[in-house]
């Protein structure tokens, strides 16, 4: 299992548009991925979990994977929450 920590500076948070850039990210991978935000996790490969989570600006998420890939899961999306979603 591999986690870190991330804070999303964008706008919007983790909703609509780039919570589909996240899942679609999140999905590339065989590992099991998940967000976790005040001690609530969720699916990271689920919409509806992922905008459950009610992710705003500013908000520090951490994300955690456990399978063959983790590490390489965690680290992708970390950088996709630092890039502010600019793919």
């Amino acid at each position: 299992m591999f986690s870190r920590e991330a804070t999303v500076q964008n706008q919007v948070g983790l909703h609509a548009r780039p919570a589909t850039f996240f899942i679609q990210k999140a999905n590339e991978f065989k590992s099991s991925v998940w967000v976790e935000k005040d001690e609530r996790r969720v699916n990271a490969k689920s919409l509806l979990g992922v905008l459950s989570l009610g992710v705003t600006k500013d908000t520090r998420i951490t994300i955690i994977a456990d399978g063959p890939d983790e590490e390489t899961a965690v680290n992708a999306l970390v950088e996709l929450i630092n890039s502010n979603f600019d793919e």
